[in-house]
């Protein structure tokens, strides 16, 4: 029992791009408006691959079946880990065996009514993006950005740190000691790796809460404190600097992107 205190913290790069940018699904019966497709290219009329297209939508490729297809809404542009992802995501089955459980679910429920029916459709769906978003990041990327952070072995640590807790007052020695790694490498490596220093990259997740936080209805005054700007004049000169327009036009409902700027003492 004792040695279960000494455990080592686990970071879950994925729970506060849920948190903050809730995932919905709506269900399609065709690929006009749908994001999410899983289809048969093998002829066999059983799902052979995942498509997830966080951005866009499309047609089928050339030759395939469509089996399901769902609208996936992650937070658009607004959500960083969206913009952050390649244009499309392909899995074969094959390669991902729970996929294809969680793929003829998904199928068996469309072809046959049942009570409940779109809610379980609807959660499975949710289910198949977040194990493709979290293949993705596994997979990493040979560009410098969020998701080359994210599968980084040491740099995922400290952008875990400054999502789950974004209104702490970071500083470069601690976000260095949480990576562990020193200082001067800490900067280095994280400026060429997610393709900006710290600070900037600290300041648009809290700007990109922001703005989540005032669609959900609070007040600037309420954003800004809970994202960790000392006061709501400071949080809306960043605001208006990164979106070109006021906090108070960030209506409910609303579609906007991240921010830029510095902490104080990082740099």
């Amino acid at each position: 029992m004792i040695e279960s205190l000494n455990m080592p913290r686990r970071y879950d790069r994925l729970t506060a791009f849920l948190k903050a940018f809730p995932l919905r699904v709506e269900h399609c019966d065709s690929t006009t408006s749908a994001n999410l497709l899983i289809i048969d290219t093998n002829g066999t009329g059983e799902p052979s691959h995942l498509l997830y297209r966080a951005r866009s939508s499309g047609s089928l490729p050339l030759g395939a079946t469509l089996c399901a297809a769902a609208r996936v809404d992650f937070g658009g542009s607004a959500n960083p880990l969206v913009g952050a992802l390649p244009d499309e995501l392909c899995f074969s089955m094959d390669e991902m065996p729970q996929l294809r459980s969680l793929a003829e679910l998904i199928v068996a429920e469309i072809d046959v009514a049942r009570c409940g029916g779109g809610t379980v459709q609807t959660r499975l769906c949710e289910v198949v993006v977040v194990l493709a978003i979290r293949r993705a990041i596994a997979r990493g990327t040979v560009n410098a950005g969020l998701l080359a952070g994210l599968a980084h072995p040491r740099l995922h640590m400290s952008l875990v740190a400054m999502h789950d807790d974004p209104a702490r007052k970071w500083q470069i020695p601690d976000l260095s000691t949480i990576a562990g790694i020193s200082r001067a490498q800490f900067i280095e490596v994280f400026k060429k790796t997610v393709g900006e220093p710290p600070g900037a990259y600290l300041t648009s997740w809290r700007l990109a809460l922001g703005a989540a936080n005032l669609r959900s209805g609070r007040s600037v005054k309420s954003a800004a404190a809970m994202v960790g700007f000392g006061s709501a004049e400071a949080f809306s000169r960043a605001f208006m600097r990164k979106f070109g327009y006021s906090p108070g036009k960030c209506k409910l409902g609303g579609d906007n992107d991240e921010g830029s700027n510095l902490t104080p003492g990082m740099e």
